[in-house]
């Protein structure tokens, strides 16, 4: 997997949904450990932001590229953070189960929410404040 390539495909996935890129590419990076790994998810399954990833027997979701990996993601945040339709067509089978839409509009909302984790969205702004660094 080549990183450039992988972030092409956040930018135009996120433009074509009205999604910050660089939100989705920042949490891409903490999902997957900056793409490492390492838990339920693994790098074949093209589950770039954990999507159904609950335990051994929910591995969670596999897409059968990068491409709509990458849609799927951008697809989910666009659940959580718009209540708006979608542009283009659903891949991402878990986007129904996001109730209410909208719920997180900036990234402080998905604490608690897309992860359990209640610093979750901290962890996301950190790691947006180091790429604006960058």
């Amino acid at each position: 997997m080549q990183v450039a390539r992988l972030a092409n495909y956040y930018i135009k996935e996120a433009a074509a949904e009205g999604i910050n890129s660089d939100v989705a590419f920042v949490q891409m990076c903490l999902e997957t450990g900056f793409l490492r790994y390492g838990g339920l998810v693994t790098p074949d399954m093209n589950n770039f932001c954990g999507l159904g990833a609950i335990d051994a027997q929910n591995r969670g979701e596999r897409f059968p590229s990068e491409q709509v990996g990458v849609r799927a993601h951008i697809q989910h945040l666009h659940a959580y953070g718009t209540t708006s339709k979608l542009r283009g067509q659903l891949v991402d089978n878990r986007y129904k189960y996001v109730n209410p839409r909208g719920k997180a509009p900036d990234v402080f909302g998905l604490s608690g929410t897309w992860a359990a984790d209640k610093a979750y969205g901290q962890k996301l702004w950190n790691l947006l404040q180091g790429l604006e660094r960058f």
